[in-house]
């Protein structure tokens, strides 16, 4: 009788001994295997958990031999495997497995496999971790489950050409063959994002080269074909899917699969209703397949004309301009067709004039123009209402048309920016300052970092926060990859608040930057534990207050701000200082330097009146002042040479960068200070998103009365946004928006940088600080709307440095795309902001025009409606020399409708 024992298990595992393994089960009975069960279970069980991977071999797949070969049910076995210790163990032949099935005559195999199937993530399947499910489900004669884990799983598989560099059976075999294919694939059509996995391309057996068509919709149609599916089924479904909607890419694989299948007339006019619902709302390349489908019937005359209406009433109105002049050259065949029915077409038509494209209300005007005629004069005055929509030099033509007056549309107008919000209470208990903790190891925020530092000084907690350092061992602990990391500090203040001792090394580089930062202000270096951007100010504080706790207490920070944008108001300051002066204590030095940073340049001196500690009297000469002196901010253009640095080679590689640079007037006797407001720059862009880029709003609540500073310091990454195309970053221009201070060359790159951003998110962003700016700065933008009569005024103000920034960056070897500013511009004048647009866009066209880069006519499109809007009348040389030009290129003809509008 041979004697199991998790010691045997044990070791032949550590040597990866797999078939010393099954040797030693097959040689058992089952009543011994049985009897092995409860060692096997306490062996992986007492397990260290990390033993997967820190081992030289990983033992688990020879525990998961034991586990098959010892456990009674699947149930049990299907635990164990799951086990946090226990990954990796499928990376073995899932046929070891199946032999020892065999040998025990397992009858619970299928359901092993079911039950670790439906234990696969959603997303992210390792093929491992599917496969072994999938091959004892198989193995086991079960149905799997239908859960998105393993359809992702199946998918993918399917979809592979190669296995372990052996090319496999053509895809339509496999799936041809496939026992789970009725089981599954509706579940692709059924679970959203499923498509996009269908999507892949594959490698071409003809070229030997990657093909990216998908080939699961060819396969499936020609499935169809065979007979092996069920055509209307799979129509059906495909058509469900398409309506139902997901991202763009997901869908891809179901729009190529509706024309593989090609449906019939008859097909197409069952499924009106659905095709109805893409034309106005779908992606375009789904909708553009159902208008051809809604095409197709109406030309058969089974399409009914309110149906046609209702849906091109939607369809007008969508941005894609191939969608909306092919409807309105079907809707002028209509109108042909159906002349007793004339008045409902063309007032469908006029639902075009609202289309924020020029050309487009203009081909609906024209298009009603030739069959104004039989109209009643009801259906004309509906029409004229509707012509109030038109935008440019259509008003006018409209007029003549319909009858009336030409009126100006009257966008709305922007209202005053909200108040900034006020800063949160504190933390009330060392409860609350745990959760808040908790929650700033996974998203850090100034607003976060603040109440949290305030917090320990006030409350100065005890015990209840230790857990915390073995729960977030690693956000306390200094890292290789990140060794200034502020949660480190953060870890040494609750240690010193407990008198748990220092960490290592940190500690010690920590006081001493602490102290150099006290004496001189200086922050960073190859061997500091602070970083010399004005994100090493909130690392500096944090130290300050691990050291000081312990060394010289006080009853509260100096400078928690009284505003969400960092802002603190000078009486609250006061009203600080006169208890420490009541109560007898000192402020910390980096404390107090940035709470003075943080109180607005314009308060009344008067608050600080009757304070006579050195602080105060430090804090009254401060507010007399003004505050901290603004650095001469300079525009500096980058030229590309031999050592710009690109992140990859697939980065675009542009001709220059231009930034900022700062240099000190005063520095108001801070000892931070002078390094907030100095900053050099090479002559050698370096095209790296990486440069210093705090989260948002830690940048700006270290100077949030200097928004030129801050916009300085992060230019590289604002930059990187447009000409790198790079994502995120963006958020920060409305946190700046929401700042005060002068706006120099720094903001007005920053916001043309983001304007022109790559992502739209980015670019949403930029509206966002472009609106809050222009409704704050209202009264002086205003005033500056006549000097646009003359071009002597053209390049005064923020907006216009805006627009002369953009003429210089867009170009043929442009920085920055001008088809990506566009839009954004236009979602500002949309809002209100219609003069602010027009100064950007007349200091912007005198240096585009000379360039043509692409864009340019949707520029002067854009043009022609803020500029009616606005009631400009800017005189542009260059705009006149183009549309003097002959010829009919849409660059003259917008050229000439901006330039009839300027001169009306």
């Amino acid at each position: 009788m041979t004697t199991l024992s998790w010691e045997t298990f044990a070791k032949l595992a550590a040597r990866n001994d797999l078939d010393g393994i099954i040797g030693v089960l097959m040689s058992a009975t089952e009543p011994e295997r049985l009897a092995a069960a409860k060692q096997v279970e306490a062996g992986i069980k007492a397990a260290d958990a990390d033993l997967w991977w820190r081992a030289d071999i990983s033992p688990t797949p020879g525990w998961a031999l034991a586990v098959v070969g010892c456990m009674p049910t699947a149930a049990k076995a299907a635990t164990l495997l799951a086990r946090r210790n226990m990954q990796t163990w499928n990376r073995m032949d899932p046929e070891k497995v199946l032999v020892l099935a065999r040998v025990r005559r397992l009858t619970w195999l299928g359901d092993l496999g079911i039950r670790l199937a439906e234990r696969l993530p959603a997303r992210d399947v390792f093929f491992e971790q599917w496969n072994f499910a999938a091959t004892l489900i198989r193995a086991g004669a079960a149905e799997p489950p239908v859960t998105e884990g393993f359809v992702r799983g199946w998918l993918t598989d399917r979809l592979r050409s190669h296995w372990q560099a052996k090319p496999l059976a053509p895809l339509h075999q496999r799936l041809r063959e496939d026992p789970f294919l009725d089981r599954l694939l509706p579940a692709v059509f059924e679970i959203d994002g499923l498509g996009a996995d269908a999507a892949v391309g594959h490698l071409s057996p003809q070229t030997g080269k990657w093909d990216n068509t998908p080939r699961f919709p060819i396969v499936i149609a020609d499935l169809v074909a065979e007979g092996r599916l069920d055509r209307a089924t799979i129509l059906d479904a495909t058509v469900d899917r398409l309506v139902r909607g997901d991202r763009t890419n997901a869908l891809r694989p179901f729009a190529l699969m509706h024309d593989a299948l090609a449906p019939t007339l008859d097909e197409m006019a069952r499924h009106v209703p659905a095709y109805g619902r893409l034309l106005p709302h779908a992606p375009s390349a789904v909708a553009g397949l159902a208008q051809k489908a809604l095409r197709a019937v109406d030309d058969a005359g089974r399409l009914d004309l309110q149906t046609l209406l209702e849906v091109s009433a939607a369809t007008l109105l969508r941005t894609e301009k191939t969608l909306v002049k092919t409807q309105l050259t079907w809707l002028e065949r209509v109108l042909r067709r159906e002349p007793s029915r004339a008045g409902e077409i063309v007032e469908t038509v006029a639902v075009a004039f609202g289309h924020p494209a020029l050309d487009i209300q203009e081909r609906a005007l024209t298009l009603i123009g030739k069959h104004t005629g039989g109209l009643d004069a009801g259906t004309t005055a509906r029409l004229a209402g509707a012509a109030g929509a038109l935008a440019g030099d259509l008003p006018g033509r409209a007029a003549t048309l319909f009858g009336g007056t030409a009126e100006t549309v009257t966008l709305p107008g922007l209202p005053p920016p909200p108040p900034v919000a006020e800063f949160p209470p504190p933390i009330a208990d060392t409860a609350e300052l745990v959760e808040e903790i908790v929650v700033l190891m996974t998203e850090e925020t100034a607003v976060r970092w603040e109440r949290v530092l305030a917090a320990l000084v006030t409350l100065r907690p005890g015990p209840e926060v230790e857990p915390l350092l073995q729960r977030f061992e690693h956000q306390f602990s200094e890292t290789l990859w990140v060794p200034q990391q502020r949660t480190a500090f953060l870890g040494e203040a609750i240690r010193a608040l407990n008198g748990l001792g220092a960490q290592g090394g940190l500690w010690s580089r920590m006081v001493k930057a602490l102290g150099i930062a006290w004496e001189t202000g200086r922050r960073g270096g190859p061997d500091s534990a602070l970083k010399s951007s004005p994100e090493g100010v909130l690392a500096a504080r944090i130290s300050e207050v691990a050291v000081q706790l312990g060394r010289s207490p006080v009853p509260l920070l100096l400078a928690t701000p009284t505003h969400v944008n960092g802002s603190l108001d000078a009486s609250v300051l006061a009203a600080r200082l006169a208890r420490a002066e009541a109560e007898g204590w000192e402020p910390w030095p980096l404390d107090f330097e940035q709470a003075l940073l943080r109180v607005p340049r314009d308060a009344d001196p008067s608050v600080a009146a009757g304070l006579t500690s050195p602080a105060g009297k430090q804090f009254a000469a401060w507010l007399i002042a003004g505050g901290l002196p603004d650095p001469l901010s300079t525009r500096l253009e980058q030229r590309v040479g031999a050592k710009s640095i690109y992140p990859s080679l697939s980065q675009p590689v542009v001709p220059s960068r231009v930034l900022a640079t700062l240099h000190p007037v005063g520095t108001g006797g801070l000892r931070l200070a002078e390094q907030l407001v100095t900053l050099q720059r090479q002559p050698t862009p370096r095209f790296l998103s990486t440069e210093f880029f705090a989260e948002t709003d830690i940048l700006t609540m270290v100077l949030p009365h200097h928004r030129e500073v801050s916009a300085a310091w992060v230019l590289v990454r604002l930059a990187s946004l447009a000409d790198q195309d790079w994502r995120t970053g963006g958020e920060l221009l409305p946190l700046l928006a929401d700042c005060d201070g002068p706006l120099g060359p720094a903001m007005t790159l920053a916001l043309s940088y983001v304007l022109a951003a790559r992502h739209e998110s980015d670019r949403v962003a930029a509206v966002d600080a472009f609106l809050t700016l222009a409704a704050r700065h209202e009264s002086d933008r205003v005033a500056a709307v006549d000097a646009f009569l003359t071009p002597a005024a053209r390049g005064s103000g923020f907006f216009a440095g805006v627009g002369t920034e953009l003429g210089r960056l867009c170009g043929a070897d442009s920085a920055i795309k001008l088809t990506r500013v566009v839009p954004a511009l236009a979602d500002a004048h949309r809002a209100g902001a219609s003069v602010a647009v027009w100064e950007v866009l007349a200091a912007a066209l005198p240096l585009l025009l000379p360039k043509g880069p692409r864009g340019l006519p949707d520029l002067l499109e854009l043009s022609t409606q803020v500029a009616r809007a606005a009631g400009a009348h800017t005189e542009i040389p260059e705009l006149a020399s183009i549309a003097a030009r002959g010829g009919s290129s849409r660059l003259v003809k917008e050229a000439k409708r901006l330039q009839t509008v300027l001169a009306s």
